[in-house]
């Protein structure tokens, strides 16, 4: 059995939602059914963590509404501290959840093929960039994020239920309402209408 730690930054900070992903269901605030994995053991562990990546928010409907949702650059940068949560699972739990992010096909993702080289672009979804972030504990540490680069796509704020469920899962690891105020609005595209 291959366990990896999958690392959310978005949505699945939250993780009420995040186990919507593995035993099916609807999230709150979310229009769509998700199917669940195959697998519906729930995580083994789940842990705080922040990512060197810088996050912003483009895209403008997803089935939280109208706006954007989240997304990290493709480039490191040691300045940049993404608030994150990762997950102990399978890494077959793992390719369904990506599949439930993209509404696409990910069975051929291959977990070596990932490890050798560092990231795997899927054919479709807004999600089909597959990286990996290197070893914590002897588990790979794995994400996925928008295949164009920060800057391709235009900017645009987040639907109010989807930034919602992000500053739950924000909270639910121990940070304030103040901190997650400012967290946010220090991020590229939650402020849109001042960055036009």
């Amino acid at each position: 059995m291959n366990l990896v730690w999958y690392v959310s930054y978005g949505s699945n900070l939250m993780e009420e939602r995040f186990h919507c992903y593995i035993k099916g269901g609807v999230p709150i605030g979310s229009k769509q059914a998700e199917r669940g994995c195959r697998d519906a053991t729930l995580p083994r562990d789940n842990r705080g963590c922040t990512l060197p990546y810088p996050l912003y928010f483009a895209k403008d409907e997803s089935k939280w509404g109208k706006g954007g949702v989240a997304f990290i650059g493709h480039d490191q940068d040691t300045r940049e501290q993404t608030i994150a949560r990762q997950y102990l699972i399978t890494f077959e739990q793992f390719v369904d959840v990506v599949e439930q992010e993209n509404q696409a096909d990910a069975s051929g993702l291959s977990f070596d093929e990932l490890i050798e080289k560092g990231s795997v672009t899927l054919d479709d979804g807004w999600y089909g960039r597959v990286v990996y972030l290197g070893m914590d504990e002897g588990y790979p540490k794995v994400t996925f994020t928008n295949p164009n680069n920060v800057g391709t796509d235009p900017f645009s704020p987040p639907a109010k239920p989807y930034i919602e469920t992000i500053a739950k899962g924000i909270a639910e690891l121990s940070y304030s309402n103040e901190e997650i105020t400012t967290y946010l609005n220090r991020r590229s595209g939650f402020n849109s209408q001042a960055e036009k």
